[in-house]
């Protein structure tokens, strides 16, 4: 059955689409007021960064994240995310603001990105553990990236009626885990187009690039590297990445649930001989949760990732096998400085039609060639996205990136039709994108650093006051305000719990952890 049969069969269950839901997950970093990374602990009003569901934080104790619940409407996401980064506005620490950009700024050395600490619990201990073990990999610099994760699930009735239509023998548990695989791969063939759309980062802060001793980057002035038709630099070879993936051979298989969990898992059980050398443990502390090539799941970087609903200490891999996939996590997203929440309802619209789209349409299984063009794609959009002329490959043949991007459009079009008049409009919005490189964000953002004659820190800062100010003028939601401070205060009440209760020593529930599965 064709994509356009698909979209005609579903029409008369279209309805039960408006119970998808949506969640939002956005970094920040905390600045001092010179623009560098804060040096201050995560603020006590925002509760415990390791049981506060709604404000914690990623690899450093300055970089924040946000996280909303599932709703069903990108209005209601939005506004549940602008009352979360209200409170913490609200709550900062004299002097400091968020720094509104993916990139980060005025870096003094990987020494001056404070690694987050959860506490004394074992758990707390494993997730500092953990990202100290990423530092040492990797280095503290590529992980004061900050980025926007886009949370998405079909609703339980849309996909019965798909399934019922596709595979009415199947069981419902196997057809969803199968066609949300499906949609990961699609994801990944027609995810160039995202940062294309939506990216944010063409330009650097040169305090970034200090331990790059070679890059292709060009001087934008005497404080800024850029690219002129980058997209999305995060995205790029300085940015997001598994150094270990062409060197040790970890790639995570998407053509099954079955062998993706197996391919994360080998690479979670296989040591690797350059984290052996940085050892497990100095002066008796440790300095990674192991010497494997991963060393829990989550370190595998990819821009789309099959998630299950955890409960507790549930493992990420043994959850996706027992339970089956729960949502579909977008990790390619840009936290665009030109808006006050980095996201906003278009983009958020289109990404619900995409998503359909990648569902809807056949999705073969990824060949080795097929991978190795389409990690070529995203690195040719991401470094060079809106020169004229670029060529991508699409089924092992080389066609323009405005041609492959309308033959997308076309799809996701249609498929608009299954959603709302105003979906149908912000997918409109975004093909002008395709036939207008200059309306893009990446675009947009150069060229006003070009008219104000500002380099990056100078354009950005500028925003993070305004930011700021915006905040301060806000009226505030005194019951909103409240339950997120009734939320702090039980999550540091839950921390004091955890750390009570514990019974192994570290070293036991390491042992334990990894001995029952990742």
């Amino acid at each position: 059955m064709d994509l356009l049969d698909k979209i005609q069969s579903l029409v008369p269950v279209k309805d039960s689409l408006i119970q998808n839901l949506i969640g939002i997950e956005k970094e920040s970093l905390r600045v001092s007021e010179d623009g560098s990374i804060s040096q201050e602990p995560h603020p006590e009003a925002y509760g415990s960064p390791l049981t506060n569901p709604a404000i914690t934080t990623d690899f450093s104790e300055a970089l924040i994240e946000l996280v909303t619940e599932p709703f069903d409407s990108a209005d209601k996401a939005l506004n549940e995310l602008a009352k979360i980064q209200h409170f913490v506005h609200h709550h900062l620490t004299p002097g400091e603001r968020f720094w509104p950009a993916s990139m980060p700024c005025i870096l003094r050395g990987h020494t001056n990105i404070p690694i987050a600490q959860y506490g004394s619990s074992n758990l707390g201990i494993m997730k500092t553990v953990y990202r100290r073990g990423l530092a040492n990999r990797y280095g503290s610099v590529m992980q004061a990236i900050s980025g926007i994760h886009f949370n998405y699930s079909f609703s339980l009735d849309f996909l019965q009626a798909y399934r019922d239509l596709m595979s009415p023998d199947m069981s419902l548990r196997s057809f969803i885990d199968y066609h949300y695989m499906g949609l990961a791969r699609n994801v990944m063939r027609y995810g160039w187009i995202i940062p294309y759309l939506f990216g944010a980062s063409a330009s650097v802060c040169k305090s970034f690039m200090k331990d790059y001793h070679e890059h292709d980057l060009e001087e934008f002035d005497d404080n800024t590297f850029y690219l002129p038709y980058a997209t999305s630099l995060r995205m790029g070879d300085i940015g997001y990445q598994n150094s270990q993936e062409e060197e040790k051979g970890v790639k995570a298989n998407y053509n099954s649930l079955h062998n993706y969990v197996h391919s994360l898992r080998a690479a979670m059980q296989t040591s690797c001989k350059d984290f052996e050398e940085i050892g497990l443990k100095k002066d008796g502390e440790y300095q990674q949760l192991n010497t494997n090539i991963l060393q829990i799941a989550n370190e595998y970087y990819a821009s789309v990732r099959p998630k299950p609903l955890l409960h507790g200490m549930d493992r990420p891999l043994r959850a996706l096998t027992n339970n089956g996939i729960g949502y579909i996590e977008i990790r390619s997203l840009d936290v665009n400085p030109l808006i006050s929440l980095g996201i906003d309802k278009p983009q958020i619209q289109f990404l619900e039609v995409f998503l359909l789209f990648c569902l809807l349409q056949d999705s073969a299984a990824i060949s080795t060639s097929e991978q190795f063009d389409i990690d070529n794609n995203d690195n040719l959009v991401a470094h060079k996205g809106r020169q004229s002329g670029l060529m991508l490959t699409n089924n092992g043949k080389e066609v323009l990136l405005q041609d492959w991007g309308k033959e997308i459009f076309v799809g996701v079009t249609d498929c608009s039709k299954l959603l709302t008049k105003e979906h149908q409009k912000s997918v409109q919005k975004m093909l002008s994108r395709i036939n207008n490189p200059d309306l893009t964000p990446s675009a947009m953002i150069l060229e006003e650093m070009r008219q104000t004659e500002s380099g990056f820190f100078e354009y950005i800062d500028k925003l993070s006051h305004q930011n700021r100010e915006l905040y301060r003028s806000k009226s505030i939601d005194k019951d909103y305000f409240d339950a997120l401070e009734e939320l702090a205060i039980s999550s540091h009440q839950e921390q004091l719990k955890m750390e009570a209760k514990d019974v192994l020593s570290f070293d036991e529930f390491i042992e334990e952890y990894f001995a029952v599965d990742g």
